[in-house]
């Protein structure tokens, strides 16, 4: 009995995180191939398939373990490849911008979902349908906002490096170039600061629910 529940609790938490990401990466690709790279195309990037963007920590470790967010593999970008008329440092921005932006948009249809069907009274507080169409709605937040952290390799970086003005960009070089280790160690600081903010963040989106709901 406990394993079936564990199973189906694991699934609640991987399908959302498996679809979220999906759509996370393809957004970066979509938008650089908009900008006039190929490069995730040529690579079979361009997919909504959350297979081809799996990581073993960032998209199943995570979730199992009941964490709402994490990572898929970076999507290739060649910022030289970028059409002429997009400067390198606005297409990397834009690109990187277009993942965090993907979650906030299902995260937004998602609620609407949730609310419009609760509305019509085909959602109850303790269905499947609603737990899931509810996971996946935090998942998207969590995404969002881990993100936007910016710590290399995470969106957030490569945004900031956008907007970092030409005369302190040796200090945001240095800042930026971490280790693997380095790297990790950051990623996991940030999780673990996150993680209790996703409580809070619960609550709100539940409250957010409740009040489309009637």
């Amino acid at each position: 009995m406990f394993y079936k529940e564990w199973l189906l609790g694991a699934l609640m938490r991987l399908v959302p995180m498996w679809l979220s990401l999906g759509v996370h990466e393809w957004a970066h690709a979509y938008a650089a191939f908009r900008l006039g790279d190929d490069t995730a195309a040529l690579e079979g990037r361009l997919t909504l398939n959350p297979l081809v963007h799996v990581d073993p920590f960032g998209t199943f470790l995570f979730p199992l373990v009941g964490i709402p967010f994490g990572w898929a593999r970076p999507v290739p970008i060649d910022p030289a490849r970028f059409d002429r008329n997009v400067s390198m440092g606005v297409g990397v921005m834009v690109s990187a911008a277009a993942g965090p932006a993907s979650n906030l948009v299902l995260a937004f249809m998602c609620a609407i979902v949730i609310g419009l069907l609760s509305r019509a009274h085909l959602l109850t507080a303790h269905t499947g349908a609603r737990q899931l169409l509810f996971t996946l709605l935090q998942t998207n937040v969590m995404l969002c906002l881990f993100n936007l952290i910016p710590i290399p390799p995470l969106d957030g970086s490569r945004i900031v490096e956008g907007l970092v003005p030409y005369r302190h960009r040796r200090t945001w070089d240095r800042l930026n170039h971490l280790s693997m280790l380095e790297g990790a160690a950051l990623l996991v600081l940030a999780a673990i600061v996150l993680f209790p903010a996703s409580f809070f963040i619960e609550g709100i989106l539940e409250e957010v629910i409740s009040r489309l709901s009637y």
